[in-house]
């Protein structure tokens, strides 16, 4: 299902964007700009405005960076440009451009090593991203881009919990895909991530039995990771079998 009527609105300019792969200078020139205050800017994206019916689980980062966001504008210019519906051309996106690039494939290993592939019936996480309608659903705290004069917004500069408007859209973003999947099981990625639902679950907004605290950000600019996980991954395989079985 789609989220919002934006689709609508922004479709008629998705259509007329240029063949190939798509620059910054073409896709945030202001024509799909929903919101900006200083340095911060939110743009629309389709791709985290399509829902599915259920889940099981719940994918959650921080913001599309943006090679989801120009996966997601090529893919669906490319499906409504054939006549696709605005929720074929969204699902599509979907589909196509969550955790697109190499963050995928980090994250489908971490996914594996915690067996979730087998809590999920899956003989690799990869089968879960194939296609849109499965156990997965993956999205962000701000469901559209925000971009900080042009590079990916991060969380901590400025401070998600500290800026008023962000940490408004954050939570009611979150809680209505939440609340409408039924209370899917939560993998948050990131420290930022896990900031806002540690502070709805200390508000009694959020079960914190149905997060994965501690998962560390597949992202490759987290040096980290590879440590973080090894330290941690007794611990959150342990947590994904409770949840599980």
């Amino acid at each position: 299902m789609l989220l919002t009527s934006w689709l609508e609105r922004f479709a008629p300019g998705i259509r007329k964007l240029p063949p190939g792969k798509l620059s910054k200078e073409e896709l945030l020139d202001g024509r799909f700009l929903l919101r900006e205050e200083g340095a911060l800017q939110m743009h629309y994206a389709p791709h985290n405005d399509w829902l599915p019916d259920s889940a099981k689980l719940m994918l959650v980062g921080i913001t599309p960076g943006w090679t989801q966001t120009e996966t997601a504008y090529r893919i669906a210019r490319d499906e409504l440009q054939r006549g696709r519906s605005l929720e074929e051309a969204a699902r599509a996106a979907k589909e196509g451009a969550r955790y697109a690039g190499p963050m995928r494939r980090h994250l489908v290993a971490m996914l594996d090593e915690l067996e979730l592939d087998r809590a999920l019936g899956l003989s690799t996480c990869e089968e879960a991203f194939a296609g849109c309608g499965g156990p997965l659903h993956t999205t962000s705290l701000l469901r559209h881009p925000v971009f900080v004069e042009g590079s990916n917004y991060n969380g901590h500069r400025p401070s998600l919990l500290g800026t008023d408007w962000l940490r408004e859209t954050a939570v009611r973003s979150f809680e209505e895909e939440w609340r409408r999947l039924d209370g899917p099981y939560l993998i948050p990625l990131g420290q930022a991530v896990e900031q806002v639902l540690s502070l709805l679950a200390a508000e009694g907004r959020l079960d914190g039995s149905r997060c994965l605290w501690g998962f560390p950000h597949p992202s490759g600019s987290n040096g980290h990771r590879h440590r973080q996980f090894r330290e941690r991954r007794d611990e959150l395989r342990a947590a994904v079998r409770r949840a599980f079985r």
